[in-house]
Formats: structure tokens, sequence, C-alpha cells
């Protein structure tokens, strides 16, 4: 077995979802969750195919996001793992609506940060182990942290 690391390459400001399922369906139906539930939602769906042609899959409604979902899908390779990029929605938005899609078994991380994706590989096929998301804690939040996490969630319309 052999362990690699695979960076999802994206936009900086770039939100996305990086999840399990298990049927080939899991675009069609990822992409009705997405459309109910957050109108104006700009998308795209790469989805690794684990069986017979082991294709890459894709959906969504915006060619640049389609693309980016296609080429991490790709560059992941890892058997029924699905990544989804958003604009005009953050994952808090949508994120219920896709663990209930009834093929969808976990969901690895839904951030805008710098990801790694750490892949066991075998002579068999690729697995995702687990995720690296962000950077390491540098310490525990003061009075001072606390007032600007609270204005902020207030500024982007997340608390009264």
């Amino acid at each position: 077995m052999e362990l690699r690391t695979v960076k999802i390459d994206k936009p900086a400001d770039m939100n996305f979802i990086l999840g399990q399922s298990h049927f080939i369906k899991t675009v069609e139906d990822l992409y009705e969750a997405l459309v109910q539930t957050v109108p104006g939602i700009k998308f795209g769906i790469g989805f690794c195919e684990s069986s017979g042609p082991a294709l890459v899959r894709w959906a969504g409604n915006d060619p640049n996001l389609i693309r980016l979902a296609q080429e991490n899908a790709l560059a992941l390779s890892c058997g029924h793992s699905f990544i989804i990029f958003m604009e005009k929605a953050y994952p808090i938005n949508i994120l219920n609506a896709v663990k209930n899609v009834p093929e969808v078994c976990q969901i690895f991380c839904a951030t805008a940060n710098l990801v790694e994706v750490i892949v066991a590989e075998t002579e068999h096929g690729r697995g995702i182990l687990g995720v690296i998301d962000g950077v390491k804690t540098k310490g525990i939040e003061t009075e001072e942290d606390v007032k600007v996490r609270k204005e902020l969630l207030r500024k982007i319309g997340y608390k009264l």
C-alpha cells in the first residue's frame, strides 16, 4: 500500500464539499438536492465511479465549476468519492441536503480552506483515509477574538 496526499486545486475563497457515496446516480441526486435547496446556486459535481468504466461522472450548472469538479475528482481517482464546488451558497446552506441524499455515506470536509486529501493506493484501487483541512491550530481565542468572531457572523448575516 502507498500513502499520498492530493491537494484540492481551487481558487482561494472557493467553498467545496468532499464526500463518499455508493451509486452511479449520485451526481443526478446531488444535482436535484442542490437546485432545490438554494435558488440561484452555481455548482459543479465530480463523482468517481468505482466499477465498470470507472469514469468521472459529472453534473452542474456552471461550466467553470463543472471543470473544477472534474479535474479534482480525476486527481483524487478514489472510488465512489464526490466533490462539489459552489458559488452563491456556502456549505452550511446545502450540507444537510447533501447528507440526506440516500446514497451519500459520509462527508470528509466542507470548507474553503486549503485541503490535502490523504489517499491510500493498493493494486486494487484508491481510497480516501481523511483530510487535512486548513492550518494547524495556533492557540486559544482571546476575548478580542470572540468579539471579532461574533462581528463576522453578524456581518455575513448568520446571527442577529
